[in-house]
């Protein structure tokens, strides 16, 4: 996973199945840094603070805390990668 910043906004890129996916920087919990996290074999971005679970699809909290992560919808293209907010 990287930090990339887009129109002065700074977001997580991260793979998984040959997919890149667009989150937060932060989780929404205790602000970890969702790049310094990993994403595990069943595709879930795992926060490095409190090893809280986002789906990459939706965002959604899969390990029962309630939180949602921000999700970006990507695009890859010809001309490069399109991340949509």
């Amino acid at each position: 996973m990287c930090i990339v910043e887009v129109a002065d906004k700074k977001i997580t890129l991260g793979k998984f199945q040959d997919q890149i996916f667009a989150f937060a920087q932060k989780c929404p919990h205790a602000s970890g840094i969702m790049a310094d996290g990993f994403i595990d074999a069943a595709g879930m971005v795992v926060c490095p603070l409190h090893r809280y679970r986002f789906s990459l699809q939706n965002g959604r909290n899969t390990s029962g805390e309630g939180y949602y992560l921000k999700t970006y919808p990507t695009q890859m293209r010809e001309d490069g990668l399109y991340v949509a907010f």
